[in-house]
């Protein structure tokens, strides 16, 4: 394709600016935003078991966790402005600092990521529905599951599986196919329902340990012990650990903030992450605590202390609190699907094929490649070290991060050409060289050398988790300096 003829127009009906009469979010949506990121099996796991597990005393967890939040409620907040302002999605503001055609391929990268995740997600999501089926059948017919058909496996999976992940599929499909309002909808209605689910369970371990559990967690919070024996390193530590974690939802926020009123939302919505991420902790804590004194109490045999939520569940042999526990797994793990895996790589599918792609359409299309992960996860790419490659594409993250922040605030100065945004013409800002802004590309490879070096040098594997802050800052260095020439 020729350039100078091409005018190839950018535009998208989900990717254009957002119209001000559109933008309806609120601090309260971030709000959910944030726990819904924050709500899932492994954020659950991992807050208990820094807090109960290893040889960290409360404070050092506690400060670090609140340093974590506050870290990405300030990236994210920098992010965010220029959506929220413009009303564009994260590739879209790509363009600005990589050129047209560095942003629908350096974009690809955090589409990769994302459709692996989703399908690798959605597989789990439906191992809940599986069980869901097996319960059901088995008050049925307790003799039902023992039947040939059941027993028959391809792929690692029985028929009961593969129900259960085509029937993800399409639940996932119907629900995210369908525009921001239903997706705000979703968002809310997750963090608040999973919320209610935290707190209904809290109720019943406060009742069944007869206030031992609030003994045990009153004793961690001994402010001299727990001051005396604060380690700043630790604190460090779980900070990366906690900044790690969030970080995959860091680059893309700009896909939320294009819908925020105004950036005093969007600021408040941001710093309840320090809110949302203190609530979570308290539940998950008290959770474990009451589950572990629960087991105990009752003779329940186990090994070590439980910290993921369907390990505790399946000691429990109740089978109306296991079917109410699944149901709030998978609904606090579609809504995590959706913002931090779906809706990411449906834009940059859009503004890959723009003129193509629609919202069902790009559905489809990661549906597609989703099943492709989700039934190739157990036999293969759990297998091979699939995940280390995965890793090493999100030290692009913070690069890339980096060169659209720096180029945005110190050399375009906070000024976006709205009419060259969408429009790929010889004379426009955005096309630089042919589509590509080689500054651009050569600082975020360079950025990205030194993200890798913390996860393929074992030298430096103890700044694993810093590696997409290492990035970060190598990138923007390097942009100011080459982009700053005249």
């Amino acid at each position: 394709m020729s350039l100078n003829k091409e005018k190839i127009e950018l535009s998208n009906w989900e990717l254009v600016s957002v119209n001000p009469n559109s933008k309806n979010w609120n601090w309260t949506d971030i709000f959910c935003f944030w726990s819904v990121g924050t709500q899932s099996i492994i954020s659950f796991a991992l807050i208990s078991s820094l807090y109960l597990l290893y040889d960290l005393n409360f404070y050092e967890v506690f400060f670090g966790t609140i340093i974590a939040s506050l870290l990405i409620c300030f990236l994210s907040s920098i992010v965010g402005l220029p959506s929220q302002k413009h009303g564009i999605p994260f590739p879209v503001f790509l363009r600005i600092s990589s050129g047209y055609l560095g942003a629908k391929y350096i974009s690809l990268l955090r589409g990769i990521v994302g459709i692996f995740f989703f399908g690798v997600q959605t597989y789990f999501i439906s191992r809940s529905i599986g069980y869901l089926i097996r319960i059901s059948l088995f008050n049925i017919d307790s003799n039902l599951l023992n039947n040939d058909i059941f027993l028959i496996f391809f792929m690692s999976m029985n028929l009961i599986d593969w129900i259960a992940l085509l029937l993800t599929l399409f639940l996932q499909y119907f629900l995210f196919s369908r525009g921001q309002k239903l997706i705000r909808n979703i968002i809310n209605f997750s963090a608040l329902f999973v919320y209610f689910g935290l707190f209904l369970f809290f109720v019943i371990f406060l009742a069944e340990s007869d206030y031992y559990v609030t003994d045990t967690l009153i004793s961690q919070l001994n402010i001299v012990n727990g001051l005396e024996n604060f380690r700043m390193k630790n604190t460090l530590g779980v900070t990366g650990t906690f900044f790690a974690y969030y970080s995959i939802l860091i680059l893309n926020f700009g896909d939320y903030s294009r819908y925020v009123k105004n950036y005093s939302e969007l600021l408040k919505g941001n710093i309840s992450l320090v809110l949302t991420s203190i609530i979570f902790s308290f539940f998950a804590l008290f959770i474990v605590t009451g589950s572990d004194i629960y087991f105990k109490t009752n003779s329940i045999e186990i090994n070590n202390l439980l910290t993921n939520p369907t390990d505790i569940i399946g000691k429990i042999n109740n089978t109306y609190l296991t079917v109410s526990v699944l149901i709030f797994i998978l609904i606090a793990s579609l809504s995590s699907n959706l913002i931090a895996n779906y809706i990411p790589s449906q834009n940059v599918i859009l503004n890959f094929l723009p003129k193509k792609m629609t919202l069902k359409t790009s559905g489809l299309f990661i549906i597609f490649l989703g099943l492709f992960v989700a039934f190739l996860w157990t036999p293969f790419f759990s297998q091979n070290g699939s995940l280390s490659i995965i890793d090493t594409l999100a030290c692009f993250f913070g690069p890339i991060f980096g060169v659209m922040t720096i180029d945005y605030y110190y050399i375009k100065k906070k000024e976006i050409i709205n009419s060259d945004i969408f429009f790929a013409r010889q004379e426009s800002v955005y096309m630089y060289s042919k589509g590509w802004n080689y500054k651009a590309v050569y600082s975020i490879l360079i950025g990205t050398v030194f993200a890798f070096t913390t996860i393929w040098n074992f030298s430096f594997n103890n700044y694993e988790s810093f590696s997409w802050i290492i990035g970060l800052i190598v990138s923007s260095i390097i942009y100011y300096l080459l982009a700053s020439e005249q």
